[in-house]
């Protein structure tokens, strides 16, 4: 599929940005949408990525993916993706690169404590922080609060996995801000920028999962999808060492899931009536997505990932140490505000619900091994599981 279909999201179409910027400041040939992908490259909360947990907390091998490299990976797949479909692809690439920004240090037990610590003042989402930084947090800019994002690419974070009918408070209040429809679905280019995060770090975190001994080829191939692309690339490959054909089996297996969501969607689009990226909004269903073989191949595999390596005993132990740090961090700041750095520790709201969500912001934004340095010193020793 050459150019743009119908349905694709144009950036001169875009509904533009609640900060009007001056014209005549365009700094270099580029579009509403390649400026928000860059704006998010640019930003400090996209760089933080580099040491936030993805699989392995505070990894200590080089070679394991934080949540910096899966954004990066999501991207490409994301673009693949796009182009075949005739989407826009730097909408696409910016949300694949954005969708883990909010992500507080040690991944979902970091967002696990910050969900406990403020269950009696609304509590934390991931996704809903996803907005409050980019609208919020991040302020790179004189004149105005946030990057500035395009409405698109706010509407496409906001609601990438579905309408959403019970906001939490920090989406409420992006959505009260600059309303981003939450009740319908968003574009296409928020749906494959979803699925392409699925491809992703299925098939990644298998790869790390081997590559850690916390994953064998024996207990995969007790997953048919995995068990036939084994074989096929054994078969393309004698005599090569198993080693060396794992990451031909990543990679046949992303290539498989990609051409299934493109030949699925389309199959999907073909005499639907959808003409529009309103049409999208409006059809009250998921259209970029698996067949239905794929689908059920494809949570089997979570299921295994999660009963094999998300729940492996270690991860757990992990897990538990790391929601230590996150807990007693936030404890430690209730307590005693001025363990907090100055330019936090003075802006601390006096009331609540804004000063616990104020110190979740600080906390929220930490990496891996920051949050375990201001542990250290705000709290006191704490004994980590080996790979921290």
């Amino acid at each position: 599929m050459s150019g743009h279909a119908p349905w694709a999201c144009m950036p001169g179409q875009s509904r533009g940005r609640l900060y009007p910027e001056p014209g005549g400041e365009v700094r270099g040939p580029r579009d509403a949408f390649q400026r928000d992908r860059d704006r998010v490259i640019h930003s400090i909360s996209f760089r933080r990525l580099r040491h936030k947990t993805q699989v392995f907390l505070a990894p200590d091998g080089d070679h394991f993916r934080v949540r910096l490299t899966h954004s990066l990976e999501v991207a490409q797949i994301g673009r693949t993706i796009a182009r075949a479909l005739g989407l826009n692809e730097d909408l696409t690439e910016a949300l694949c690169l954005a969708h883990d920004i909010g992500h507080p240090p040690f991944g979902h037990a970091g967002e696990d404590a910050l969900e406990h610590a403020l269950a009696g003042v609304g509590g934390f989402d991931h996704n809903g922080h996803t907005l409050r930084t980019l609208t919020m947090l991040e302020h790179p800019y004189p004149a105005w609060r946030g990057l500035n994002l395009t409405w698109d690419t706010l509407e496409g974070l906001a609601k990438h996995n579905g309408p959403i009918a019970r906001p939490e408070w920090a989406l409420a209040a992006a959505d009260a801000e600059f309303p981003l429809e939450l009740e319908t679905w968003p574009s296409l280019e928020a749906q494959v920028a979803a699925i392409a995060d699925d491809i992703a770090y299925d098939n990644h975190d298998i790869d790390d999962g081997l590559r850690a001994g916390l994953l064998t080829l024996d207990q995969m191939m007790a997953l048919p999808m995995v068990a036939d692309g084994w074989r096929r690339v054994e078969k393309q490959f004698p005599g090569v060492p198993a080693k060396r054909l794992v990451g031909e089996l990543i990679r046949s297996q992303i290539g498989a899931m990609a051409n299934d969501l493109i030949a699925a969607t389309r199959a999907r689009l073909d005499g639907s009536g959808i003409e529009s990226v309103a049409d999208v909004r409006a059809a009250g269903r998921c259209l970029a997505a698996f067949s239905d073989a794929m689908r059920d191949d494809e949570r089997a595999l979570k299921r295994f990932m999660y009963a094999n390596l998300y729940h492996h005993p270690s991860q757990l132990a992990a897990a538990e140490a790391a929601h230590g740090v996150v807990a007693g961090l936030f404890a430690a700041y209730a307590a005693d505000a001025t363990l907090m750095p100055a330019e936090w520790r003075d802006a601390l709201p006096a009331e609540e619900p804004w000063r616990s969500r104020h110190i979740a912001d600080f906390i929220a934004g930490m990496t891996d091994r920051y949050a375990v340095t201001r542990y250290r010193e705000a709290v006191g020793p704490i004994a980590l599981p080996e790979g921290f």
